[in-house]
């Protein structure tokens, strides 16, 4: 590694690992694990336990509870999860605290040693930045590590650290070019994380049968919501029966941690299998205090929602019906253009008076009146169309009324863009953007 690459900044480092591979996404394992060797990170456990989280939506609120209930029970932790809202550094969180720059680009460094430690080797930023995280990790060495898959399962850069413990929270149609659209092999592919002889927790009652099939074929014990576990129940006071190898396990008067039940009681179930003696005071403590932006976060009268798919606006639209405004509700919606926007659309329109569509920057980009089209095409009110998630937020906030609200959804981008906005003129408009919690 040259004397340059020591003195990068962190936002040197990112820009270099953007422009260093010739495609953002290249699946597969041999350059990854390869570059894994040299560092080390295939020579002892990551962790005194592993427990791995794949799945098309409910990963991120996944993680953040297990991460939430490992904390509340005295143990040490790290959690790599993707994509990031504002900050790069969001990925990886040690101890519950987001990583600094000295410790990525620690990781950067490490990296870039290894894959040139003999014939050179390639990596995407995403590979880059999961082998960082996970030199991050074996460094602290905690009492448990939770990585979360990027796309996919079989192929992405997280599945070459075995897990003790996989999770499948669910299983739909996202990023068709390189899953496709075949929800049975979907399934297999989530399902490749699974190991022999390891649990396998399965987070959704309709996953299909593809996921089971490569438990039962790997030896893999199979834990699965309505089946080994399940809860009972919604918002406050509900209830969660999990199963140990040996016994039975009972939480009642659960709180409501604004994400959803099924993933939280899929994360108790996980932590069970990873040999956590749950407390019940710890999990309430844990499930009150949880949080994770941009998943149902509302900022005064606007809820972010990273929302992408038809599942996931299906559960927004769900979770908004059952908290009924007085006024209109207004999407503010930014969606890459390899995303089912129609299928988006027509999940949330029962609950969607008015549409602002956004456009969004990148090789992936869908513009405002794409969306507008299709928009008006469906016969919705479209009030306005905006270069930007930032610009439709400015334009629609001096719009609203009182009793109005905003969701703001369509990916991670819209999210991130429009809390950026927000930051960025936080002092001179007075905006308050504190997180009020998911509810």
């Amino acid at each position: 590694m040259s004397d340059a690459s020591r003195s990068l900044s962190l936002a040197a480092w990112l820009s270099r690992l953007e422009a260093a591979h010739p495609v953002g996404i290249d699946l597969g394992l041999e350059r990854v694990a390869e570059v894994a060797r040299r560092m080390g990170l295939l020579d002892a456990p990551l962790a005194g336990r592993v427990i791995t989280v794949a799945g098309t939506n409910g990963k991120g609120s996944t993680v953040a509870m297990l991460e939430a209930l490992a904390l509340t029970h005295g143990m040490t932790t790290a959690a790599y999860t993707s994509p990031h809202l504002l900050r790069y550094n969001e990925r990886l969180r040690l101890e519950g605290v987001e990583a600094d720059d000295a410790t990525l680009i620690d990781g950067f460094e490490a990296v870039e040693a290894a894959r040139l430690d003999g014939e050179p080797v390639s990596l995407t930023y995403f590979e880059v930045g999961t082998l960082g995280a996970l030199h991050a990790i074996a460094r602290r060495a905690p009492d448990l590590a939770i990585l979360e898959v990027g796309l996919g399962g079989r192929l992405d850069a997280v599945n070459v650290i075995d897990p003790d413990v996989a999770v499948v929270t669910t299983v739909a149609q996202d990023h068709a070019a390189f899953l496709g659209n075949d929800l049975e092999g979907i399934g297999r592919e989530k399902a490749g994380i699974l190991r022999a002889g390891r649990p396998a927790v399965l987070g959704s009652e309709s996953l299909p049968d593809s996921v089971r099939t490569v438990a039962e074929e790997l030896g893999a014990p199979v834990y699965a919501l309505g089946e080994a576990f399940r809860r009972e129940g919604d918002g406050e006071g509900w209830r969660f029966w999990g199963q140990t190898p040996s016994q039975g396990l009972t939480l009642v008067d659960l709180p409501d941690p604004g994400l959803p039940l099924d993933n939280a009681a899929t994360a108790l179930q996980a932590l069970v299998l990873a040999e956590v003696p749950l407390a019940s005071a710890a999990c309430r403590r844990a499930l009150t205090e949880v949080q994770l932006p941009g998943r149902m976060q509302w900022v005064g009268q606007w809820c972010l929602d990273v929302g992408h798919n038809p599942h996931a606006a299906d559960y927004l639209a769900g979770r908004l019906s059952a908290r009924p405004c007085a006024g209109r509700t207004i999407a503010l919606v930014g969606m890459l253009a390899d995303k089912d926007a129609d299928g988006v659309i027509e999940a949330l329109s029962s609950v969607v008076d008015a549409w602002v569509p956004v456009g969004l920057d990148g090789e992936r980009a869908r513009g405002a009146d794409e969306l507008a089209e299709r928009l008006v095409a469906r016969g919705a009110e479209v009030w306005h169309r905006a270069a930007s998630p930032g610009l439709g937020a400015a334009w629609l906030t001096p719009r609203l009324a009182a009793e109005d609200r905003v969701l703001v959804c369509g990916s991670f981008f819209t999210v991130g863009a429009v809390l950026a906005a927000w930051r960025s003129r936080a002092q001179t408009d007075q905006v308050d953007t504190s997180f009020e919690g998911a509810t």
